[in-house]
């Protein structure tokens, strides 16, 4: 299906849901301001079996069509020559990553994207320099992310194994979603949409993703703003790829990181979240994630977990 809105209409929506200011003018941490203590609370209760469920992918070491720069892991102490280490023989590596992309589960920080000039809260592009960010960086949500969890399995309530890439997800499958789950999204939940991305790599292979992924269209912006949501998280990148509209390329990064202060979370891997829902025959979890405290920095590589 085709776009719903104009670009022209897009652009008027990030107006209407701005969320700069709410939370006052030098708020850089937006939407996490939705998890209270209360919230967290609740979410805990939510806990009765302790099946823990971790969303990430693996860290993918080798290059493929959908991850140019793959982690960089170098041992530089092994076991064949640990005993020349004569104090106590070890084994240790080193590990590089670049976490944007389509091949690392991965938190956006709200410096990540901008719109006209600006992140989140108005605060200026530059002040992302080489020094990293000095605003809106990922270490705000260094004490972690604990919240209620909602899982939203779109292929489920379309009968399909996965969402094509190129396919868009509407408002109105989120409420079909919701509708078959039983269950509702509220203020401060983490929302996580399943398109079944991963499932599809897993059985098809992997594709040039820049081209063509499924995701949410720019209509479903309203739809977050309504209800809320503290942090959106997909295993695609949230954007339907191509995104329908001239000139904005990822309308959803831009409505959710500087518009709305929306954190978003990449490349998870929902299916075996989407099976365990489906067993236990709920959609609500707690949501338990824990981003690196890295100072001024545009994202963490994350290993979101799901707690029923």
């Amino acid at each position: 299906m085709a776009p719903k809105l104009t670009r022209d209409e897009v652009i008027a929506l990030y107006d209407k849901i701005s969320n700069w200011g709410r939370w006052g003018k030098e708020d850089e941490r937006g939407a996490l301001n939705y998890i209270t203590e209360q919230k967290r609370i609740r979410a805990a209760g939510l806990v009765r079996s302790g099946t823990v469920v971790s969303l990430a992918l693996p860290l993918a070491t080798e290059p493929a069509a959908d991850n140019p720069t793959p982690v960089t892991h170098i041992m530089h102490q092994t076991g064949y020559d640990a005993d020349e280490v004569r104090l106590m023989p070890y084994t240790a590596d080193y590990f590089a990553i670049s976490p944007h992309g389509h091949a690392v589960t991965h938190l956006d920080a709200l410096c990540h994207v901008f719109w006209r000039g600006k992140m989140y809260n108005g605060f200026d592009a530059t002040e992302v320099g080489s020094h990293g960010a000095r605003k809106c960086a990922i270490d705000v949500a260094g004490d972690g992310i604990v919240s209620r969890g909602v899982l939203l399995d779109i292929p489920k309530v379309k009968n399909v194994q996965w969402v094509e890439p190129g396919d868009r997800i509407f408002p109105e499958d989120l409420d079909a979603a919701e509708k078959d789950h039983r269950v509702h999204v509220e203020e401060g939940d983490i929302l996580l949409v399943r398109n079944g991305r991963a499932r599809r790599r897993k059985t098809i292979g992997p594709w040039v993703t820049m081209h063509a992924m499924p995701g949410l269209d720019a209509s479903c912006l309203q739809w977050l703003h309504d209800r809320k949501v503290a942090v959106l998280g997909s295993d695609s990148a949230s954007d339907v790829v191509p995104s329908g509209y001239e000139g904005l390329s990822r309308p959803i990064h831009v409505g959710t990181l500087p518009v709305m202060g929306i954190h978003l979370i990449d490349n998870a891997d929902l299916d075996a979240l989407a099976t365990t829902a489906e067993r236990l025959g709920r959609y609500e979890f707690q949501f338990v994630m824990g981003p690196l405290v890295l100072k001024r920095g545009t994202a963490s590589p994350v290993n979101p977990l799901g707690i029923f």
